[in-house]
């Protein structure tokens, strides 16, 4: 065998000179890729951001069309019910129907909410410009809710058949309850959400069963199943929040940290008119309402919070009236916040109460009694206003977890 023969000094400069000019094009495409996989990674930190999903999702509630079908419990109880929202150039239209019992329907359309009760053959109207999502929307962390809750991405599980991220919302202190959503990976819509006391007990669930994203919804889709055109009419078109020329008769003193007083407007309700507070920490939020124009009438035993499901309410006497509050959150809060409310000014005498509050010959929507509960509801009690509830404590809104607003239900509702 004969020896390999040395090679030309001539290629070896040549092979030199080659690998020397590849230098520059290997570190670059070197470089180009640690900027890839450093990009992939801070887009992988975005994407797991708990915060950036609950935003998603919220957006996700507000704009998508979406058709569905969800169970609901709380208070021990269990309700079906079917969701329809279509977003279009005329708004957004949505409609909620109880599969359960009487089959009771909410619609809405544009600010117009209609309620429709076919076990009492009434329909219930109302105009609210400040209405949110029959569902809900889910928690908003602002600058004020950041410092009293922390989020977390728990993990991913699976639901309904669907890829999901598990978002928990925990509570900083013991006056107010956490949260914990399951949300579609590829949606943002929350295919599951519950609401959670300090013991990590459930107090309030909704899962959907089925849901899909239309691109385009029917017209029909948003009409009643129910024939209303014998059924009494009950409207309550003036706006309960519209009370700019009125003056502040009532206001908190020392709140729980965090709360704020965020509306302050004046309604009738059957028992007569009353002033309605609202105080939020941005997340969770506690409905006051104030007695107006006439003496109060409590019940012995009454001065302590009761909890039904998850609100708690508490009634007191404040300077001779009687003050209610109610709320999703645990039952110290509604009485720190119902023992905080003064007089601002003088007491507002009757006249002055009826300023501004619209039509007093009907019932208001506020008084729609509960479904299917068979006994008639107390004529005090604040019952949730059906076009108002909004979930996860929307400000304005009532303040609820993630019921479906606009179907009234028995106990303590705010």
């Amino acid at each position: 065998m004969r020896p390999l023969r040395p090679q030309p000094p001539a290629i070896d400069k040549a092979n030199n000179r080659a690998t020397s000019r590849s230098c520059p094009a290997a570190t670059l495409w070197a470089a180009g890729s640690c900027v890839a996989l450093l990009a992939g990674a801070v887009a992988a930190i975005a994407d797991d951001d708990p915060l950036d999903w609950l935003k998603r999702t919220d957006q996700a509630l507000a704009t998508r069309n979406y058709v569905g079908v969800f169970v609901h419990e709380h208070a021990g109880e269990t309700e079906t019910l079917r969701v329809v929202h279509r977003v279009g150039a005329d708004g957004v239209s949505e409609r909620l129907q109880s599969m359960d019992g009487s089959g009771r329907e909410v619609i809405r359309k544009g600010n117009q909410v209609t309620c429709y009760l076919p076990d009492q053959r009434t329909a219930l109207v109302e105009m609210n410009g400040d209405a949110g999502p029959l569902l809900g929307s889910l928690p908003r962390i602002d600058a004020t809710s950041a410092a009293l809750y922390q989020v977390t991405d728990l993990h991913k599980a699976r639901v309904s058949g669907r890829d999901a991220r598990v978002i928990a919302v925990l509570p900083m202190d013991q006056m107010r309850y956490g949260y914990r959503v399951w949300i579609d990976e590829a949606s943002a819509m929350p295919l599951k959400t519950q609401l959670r006391n300090n013991a990590g007990e459930v107090l309030e669930q909704i899962v959907f069963t089925d849901l899909r994203l239309p691109a385009h919804i029917a017209d029909n889709e948003l009409e009643p199943a129910v024939d209303a055109r014998n059924y009494r009419w009950v409207q309550h078109l003036a706006d309960s929040a519209d009370v700019h020329g009125l003056a502040v008769s009532w206001e908190a003193s020392v709140l729980p940290p965090g709360f704020r007083m965020k509306v302050n407007s004046r309604q009738v309700l059957r028992s007569g008119p009353v002033e309605h507070l609202v105080f939020s920490d941005g997340l969770a939020s506690v409905s006051v309402f104030v007695e107006i124009g006439r003496e109060p009438r409590p019940e012995p035993g009454s001065e302590d919070a009761i909890t039904i499901g998850s609100s708690s309410a508490y009634t007191t006497v404040v300077q001779g009236y009687r003050v209610t509050a109610v709320g999703e959150v645990p039952p110290d809060t509604v009485r720190a916040i119902a023992l905080s409310i003064r007089a601002g000014g003088p007491a507002p005498s009757m006249s002055e109460s009826l300023l501004g509050m619209g039509n007093l010959g009907g019932a208001s929507i506020f008084d729609a009694p509960a479904a299917g509960q068979g006994a008639a509801r107390d004529s005090d009690s604040h019952a949730a206003p059906p076009a108002g509830r909004s979930s996860f404590g929307a400000v304005g809104g009532g303040g609820a977890f993630g019921g479906p607003a606009g179907l009234p239900a028995g106990g303590a509702r705010h």
